[in-house]
């Protein structure tokens, strides 16, 4: 799995560019650049780059933008929604897709045409905090993070997380908008996170959603930590305006950043940004996800991390009146949930033609983008049954 020895190898610099057009890069095309397995020292990273250069050199900075928007669709197939699913691949060629409620079924058959009609891989990204069941009907039902037992233990949520994989790759999920690393405060009651979050010991908290994190990873699935730099003392939800952290740097430090760091520090894959006001890491009153403070400079620079940098969705009320642009000029890679689609992509578009995006930046966020596709892309498709309830079963009676 990819989480073993990550960090470090993505750089964003120069690669040699290879010969496949992107209209064969899908499918058994990656197979073209699977490492020999006689050749134990092999950097797969290189190939990578090399594979996504060779995409990449086929784009139009339109296709490239799409790279970095994954909109919001029901897990349903009827006719309406795959027209628009099927507008979103053929026309604005988009990085994946982010599934809301519906069916497992539904979940695999989205999964597939996007596939089939997509150049580059896509990521297909589901909210799974507490497994599955959280947005498809029929799944294992695992108990929310705030109702784990106080005996659970790393070892668990390990086992928990890889199941979980296991449970998303045999439907065409490669990507699990998880775990909650919020550390709750005392007294906050209107964050919006409650039990989604594993509680107010931030070393638990940090303990369990990075194990949760490297069980999904060593199961073939993308982690996407969740609210950074912390959700659990905001003063309202984001979902309806744009709340305030009204912590001190320190106090951000011993708490809510410690799993963030625990995690980066792992080598973990990804961040989602809170829609979040927080003065002590920028004063300027504006979402963490358009805060190019916070993310070039927190994320980047001082905490070293090199993963995927994703938005919330962008469609919350407390994103209002930012766009996907704003975001992915701050620095964040991967826009999900916009309100227009196709507005965003245009303005994204037309801020690299225009100048206010450099090209070279969009590249990078590309070139980072695919690097990922390729590790999830390698991995294989779920195999025996599509839920292994004794499994499922046994994690759960340990979770309770």
């Amino acid at each position: 799995m990819w989480i073993a020895g990550l960090m470090g190898l993505l750089v964003l610099g120069a690669c040699g560019r290879g010969t496949q057009a992107a209209g064969d890069a899908t499918g058994d095309s990656l197979e073209a650049w699977a490492p020999d397995p006689a050749q134990a020292e092999h950097d797969i990273s290189a190939d990578a780059m090399a594979w996504a250069d060779s995409i990449m050199e086929y784009m139009t900075v339109e296709e490239m933008a799409g790279q970095l928007i994954m909109p919001a669709v029901y897990s349903d197939v009827s006719q309406e929604s795959m027209s628009v699913l099927k507008r979103y691949a053929s026309d604005f060629h988009v990085g994946g897709v982010v599934l809301l409620k519906g069916s497992a079924e539904a979940a695999r058959e989205i999964s597939d045409t996007l596939r089939k009609m997509l150049a580059a891989p896509p990521f297909v990204a589901i909210d799974a905090e507490w497994g599955l069941a959280m947005r498809l009907d029929g799944t294992p039902e695992f108990p929310r993070n705030g109702r784990i037992a106080a005996d659970a233990e790393e070892t668990l949520l390990f086992d928990y997380g890889y199941e979980v994989a296991r449970e998303c790759r045999a439907i065409g999920i490669n990507m699990v908008l998880g775990p909650v690393l919020d550390v709750l405060s005392p007294g906050t009651r209107r964050s919006g996170i409650g039990t989604r979050s594993f509680g107010r010991d931030a070393v638990r908290a940090s303990s369990l959603g990075v194990a949760y994190a490297k069980g999904l990873e060593s199961g073939g699935v993308m982690s996407v930590a969740k609210h950074f730099p912390g959700h659990g003392s905001a003063d309202a939800d984001s979902h309806k305006k744009l709340p305030a952290v009204k912590k001190s740097r320190e106090e951000l430090e011993s708490s809510d950043l410690l799993p963030f760091r625990e995690y980066v520090g792992n080598g973990l894959s990804a961040i989602m940004t809170g829609h979040l006001y927080v003065p002590a890491l920028d004063g300027e009153e504006v979402p963490v996800t358009v805060s190019e403070k916070i993310l070039r400079t927190l994320v980047r620079k001082e905490m070293g991390f090199e993963g995927l940098i994703v938005t919330d969705a962008m469609n919350m009320a407390g994103a209002s009146g930012n766009s996907a642009a704003d975001a992915i000029m701050a620095g964040a890679d991967i826009v999900l949930a916009p309100a227009n689609t196709e507005e965003e992509l245009t303005a994204l578009s037309d801020a690299v033609r225009n100048g206010r995006m450099p090209a070279g930046e969009l590249r990078d966020r590309v070139r980072r983008v695919l690097f990922y596709k390729y590790m999830v892309a390698r991995e294989k498709p779920g195999e025996g049954k599509i839920w292994d309830t004794a499994e499922a079963e046994r994690i759960i009676k340990l979770l309770r």
